[in-house]
Parts: C-alpha cells; structure tokens; sequence
C-alpha cells in the first residue's frame, strides 16, 4: 500500500484530499506545518486546532510540524529582503518552493512516505511521450492555482498528488457537507498568512525594517513630493501617494539606488513587455521564439504573447497589448492551453 502524506491546514480542501486519497486506497497521514512560533500564531491557532479536529474524524495519523524558524529564514525574510529593494514578492510562491515542496516532502520522505498531496486546484499528468511529468490547470478554471506551483521540479511533480485538480469547488464542498465533516474555517482569506489585514506598515515596522523616505517625481524628473519609503509602495498604486493633479497618479517605477517612486497618469502605467529570470521550466526550454499566454499576478487574466528565450533562464516576453501594472519581483507563468510551460520572475518592465 502507497504512503501519503498530506499537508493538512483544518480547510475544506486538504480535508477533501485526505478523503479522497483514503477512498483510492492509500495510507494516509498529515502533517499541519506551524509557519509561526507560539506567540505570533494569532488566528492560524484556529487552523491547527480544526486540522486535529479532522484528522481525528477521519481517523488518519497527524502531527504538527513547528517550521516557525525556517519558514522565518525561507519565506518572511526574503520577502522582506524583495520589499526593500522596491520589488513585490509574491509569498505564497515562496512558500511552495521552500516549504510545501521543499521541506515537507523531505520530511515525508523521512517518514517512509511514497507521496506528499496537497489540496491545490491543479492537475500533475504523466507524459510518457516525453517521459515527463506535466503541470496544466485545475478544471475549475475559477480556481486554478497552477500560477503558484510553476517552480516545481520534476521530482516534486513525481512525488506530489493533487486530487483537487480534475474537481470543481462546488463538488468539494458538497462532499465535504455530505460527509458531515467538522469543518468550521469556511472562508478563504486573500491575505498573507504571516501580515494580519494585509497591513503592511505595522509589519515592517514589528520587524525592524527601515525605508527611508525619498522623492516623487514624474516621468519628466519633476518633483512632486515625498514619499514614506519604498517599502510601502507598488507598481499601480494609487492611494497613499500624498500627491494630486488633474488625473489621478499611479507608480510607474521604483528606483532603489536614488530612492525615487516615479508616478504617472494610467495609461503611463502599460507595459508591453517583461523580462524574468530565475524561469524554470517544466516542459522542455523553449529555444526559439514561441507563443504563449502570460499570466503577470495571481489574479491577472492571461494575456497572449511572444516568448523569446535570451538565456537558459531568462525570458523576455512581448505582449500582443499592453499590460496592466506588471510588477517586478512577482511571477510571470507561462501557458499553452491548459499546459504550464514554465515561469520565473519579472526583472523589469518596459
């Protein structure tokens, strides 16, 4: 009998993996991963609470896993470390490559487990064509979360089942009410695990980071007043810029070496082209231009371009129109269809 481990959070998804892998005849355990130390659990104490709670139900082995120090070390410190340098990181992504598929897999190894599972809303095929494994979208495409999983390797996508991907969130949530499960953490929360409210100010500042203010200037190098500090700010911003004029203003740039936010009119925040490095590729590298849909953020439509490869792992990609607000330090993934090609992080935009 095949050993699975799955990452269990106490939501509806990772209880519906556990459900569905028992069915298929595994044996199944979980492990509830603690991502901050006691005295900064906050709400997440809930999650752990109900993942027992469910774990107990289902009458499945768990254990928590206290990863506070390097979660620390991997995801809330290079984070911190993009901020500064007037990038915007994307957490959850990090958080996958160190974590969920770094750490935990190892660890379930450790315990004599064939697999980790997730409740992510994608899809892991085999290809045996290619004799590799493939990444494409989960069928509820109002769902998918294939974007935050581009980084994985082959051997996480050979050791990782994802049963959620070929389901729609209806029917795991119909299942879930069906089977009677104990499940009190309903909603989905969009913010960062470790930033209560998404209040980034308090965060920095609990944490000893330090940004200092600097000018705003336009396109034209017109100085049009201060800024609090680059930390605090994004490509597309509006609000908290402290200026105004005929049309409101947007960040179009963040200069780290001068300390300079430079802001413009909407239009002036288009981009038609990105540069990303760091690309991993889950099919084979392209090594000629090719097209493919981009997706800039999470929640960003996927816009059709043209990729052209300008080193084993940098990309340039131009778009058939422009692009709202494409932000360096997020992830640019790239898609055929309902294949994921690959992606890595925007460089710069222009």
């Amino acid at each position: 009998m095949k050993k699975v481990v799955i990452a269990m959070s106490g939501g509806v998804d990772s209880s519906i993996t556990a459900v569905l892998l028992k069915e298929e005849g595994y044996e199944v355990s979980a492990i509830t991963m603690q991502l901050l130390p006691d005295t900064k659990l906050g709400a997440l104490r809930k999650n752990i609470e109900d993942a027992c709670g469910i774990a107990d139900f289902l009458g499945i082995p768990h254990s928590i896993l206290d990863i506070s120090k390097k979660f620390q070390e991997e995801v809330i410190s290079r984070f911190s470390k993009e901020y500064i340098t007037g990038r915007t990181p994307n957490p959850c992504i990090l958080c996958n490559q160190a974590i969920k598929f770094g750490y935990l897999l190892t660890t379930a190894r450790e315990l004599g487990a064939d697999y980790i599972a997730t409740g992510h809303y994608a899809r892991i095929e085999y290809n045996s064509k290619t004799g590799k494994y493939s990444l494409k979208r989960g069928v509820d495409l109002q769902k998918d979360q294939s974007y935050f999983l581009y980084s994985l390797t082959q051997q996480q996508l050979k050791s990782t089942l994802m049963p959620l991907g070929s389901r729609t969130k209806a029917e795991v949530k119909a299942l879930a009410v069906s089977l009677g499960l104990p499940i009190t953490n309903h909603t989905e929360s969009q913010e960062i695990c470790f930033i209560p409210g998404n209040n980034y100010r308090p965060f920095f500042t609990s944490s000893g980071i330090e940004s200092p203010p600097g000018t705003i200037i336009d396109k034209h190098g017109t100085e049009l007043g201060q800024h609090k500090g680059i930390i605090h700010y994004t490509i597309g911003q509006r609000r908290g810029l402290g200026i105004s004029g005929n049309e409101p203003y947007y960040v179009t740039q963040i200069q780290r070496e001068s300390n300079t936010i430079v802001v413009g009119k909407k239009k002036d925040a288009y981009f038609s082209e990105l540069i990303a490095y760091n690309v991993n590729w889950i099919t084979d590298p392209a090594t000629e231009p090719i097209g493919i849909y981009a997706k800039i953020r999470s929640l960003h439509k996927e816009a059709p371009g043209t990729l052209i490869p300008l080193t084993s792992d940098t990309v340039k990609v131009v778009f058939e129109e422009p692009q709202w607000a494409i932000t360096p330090g997020q992830a640019a993934v790239f898609y055929q269809g309902d294949l994921v090609l690959g992606g890595g992080t925007i460089d710069q935009a222009r």
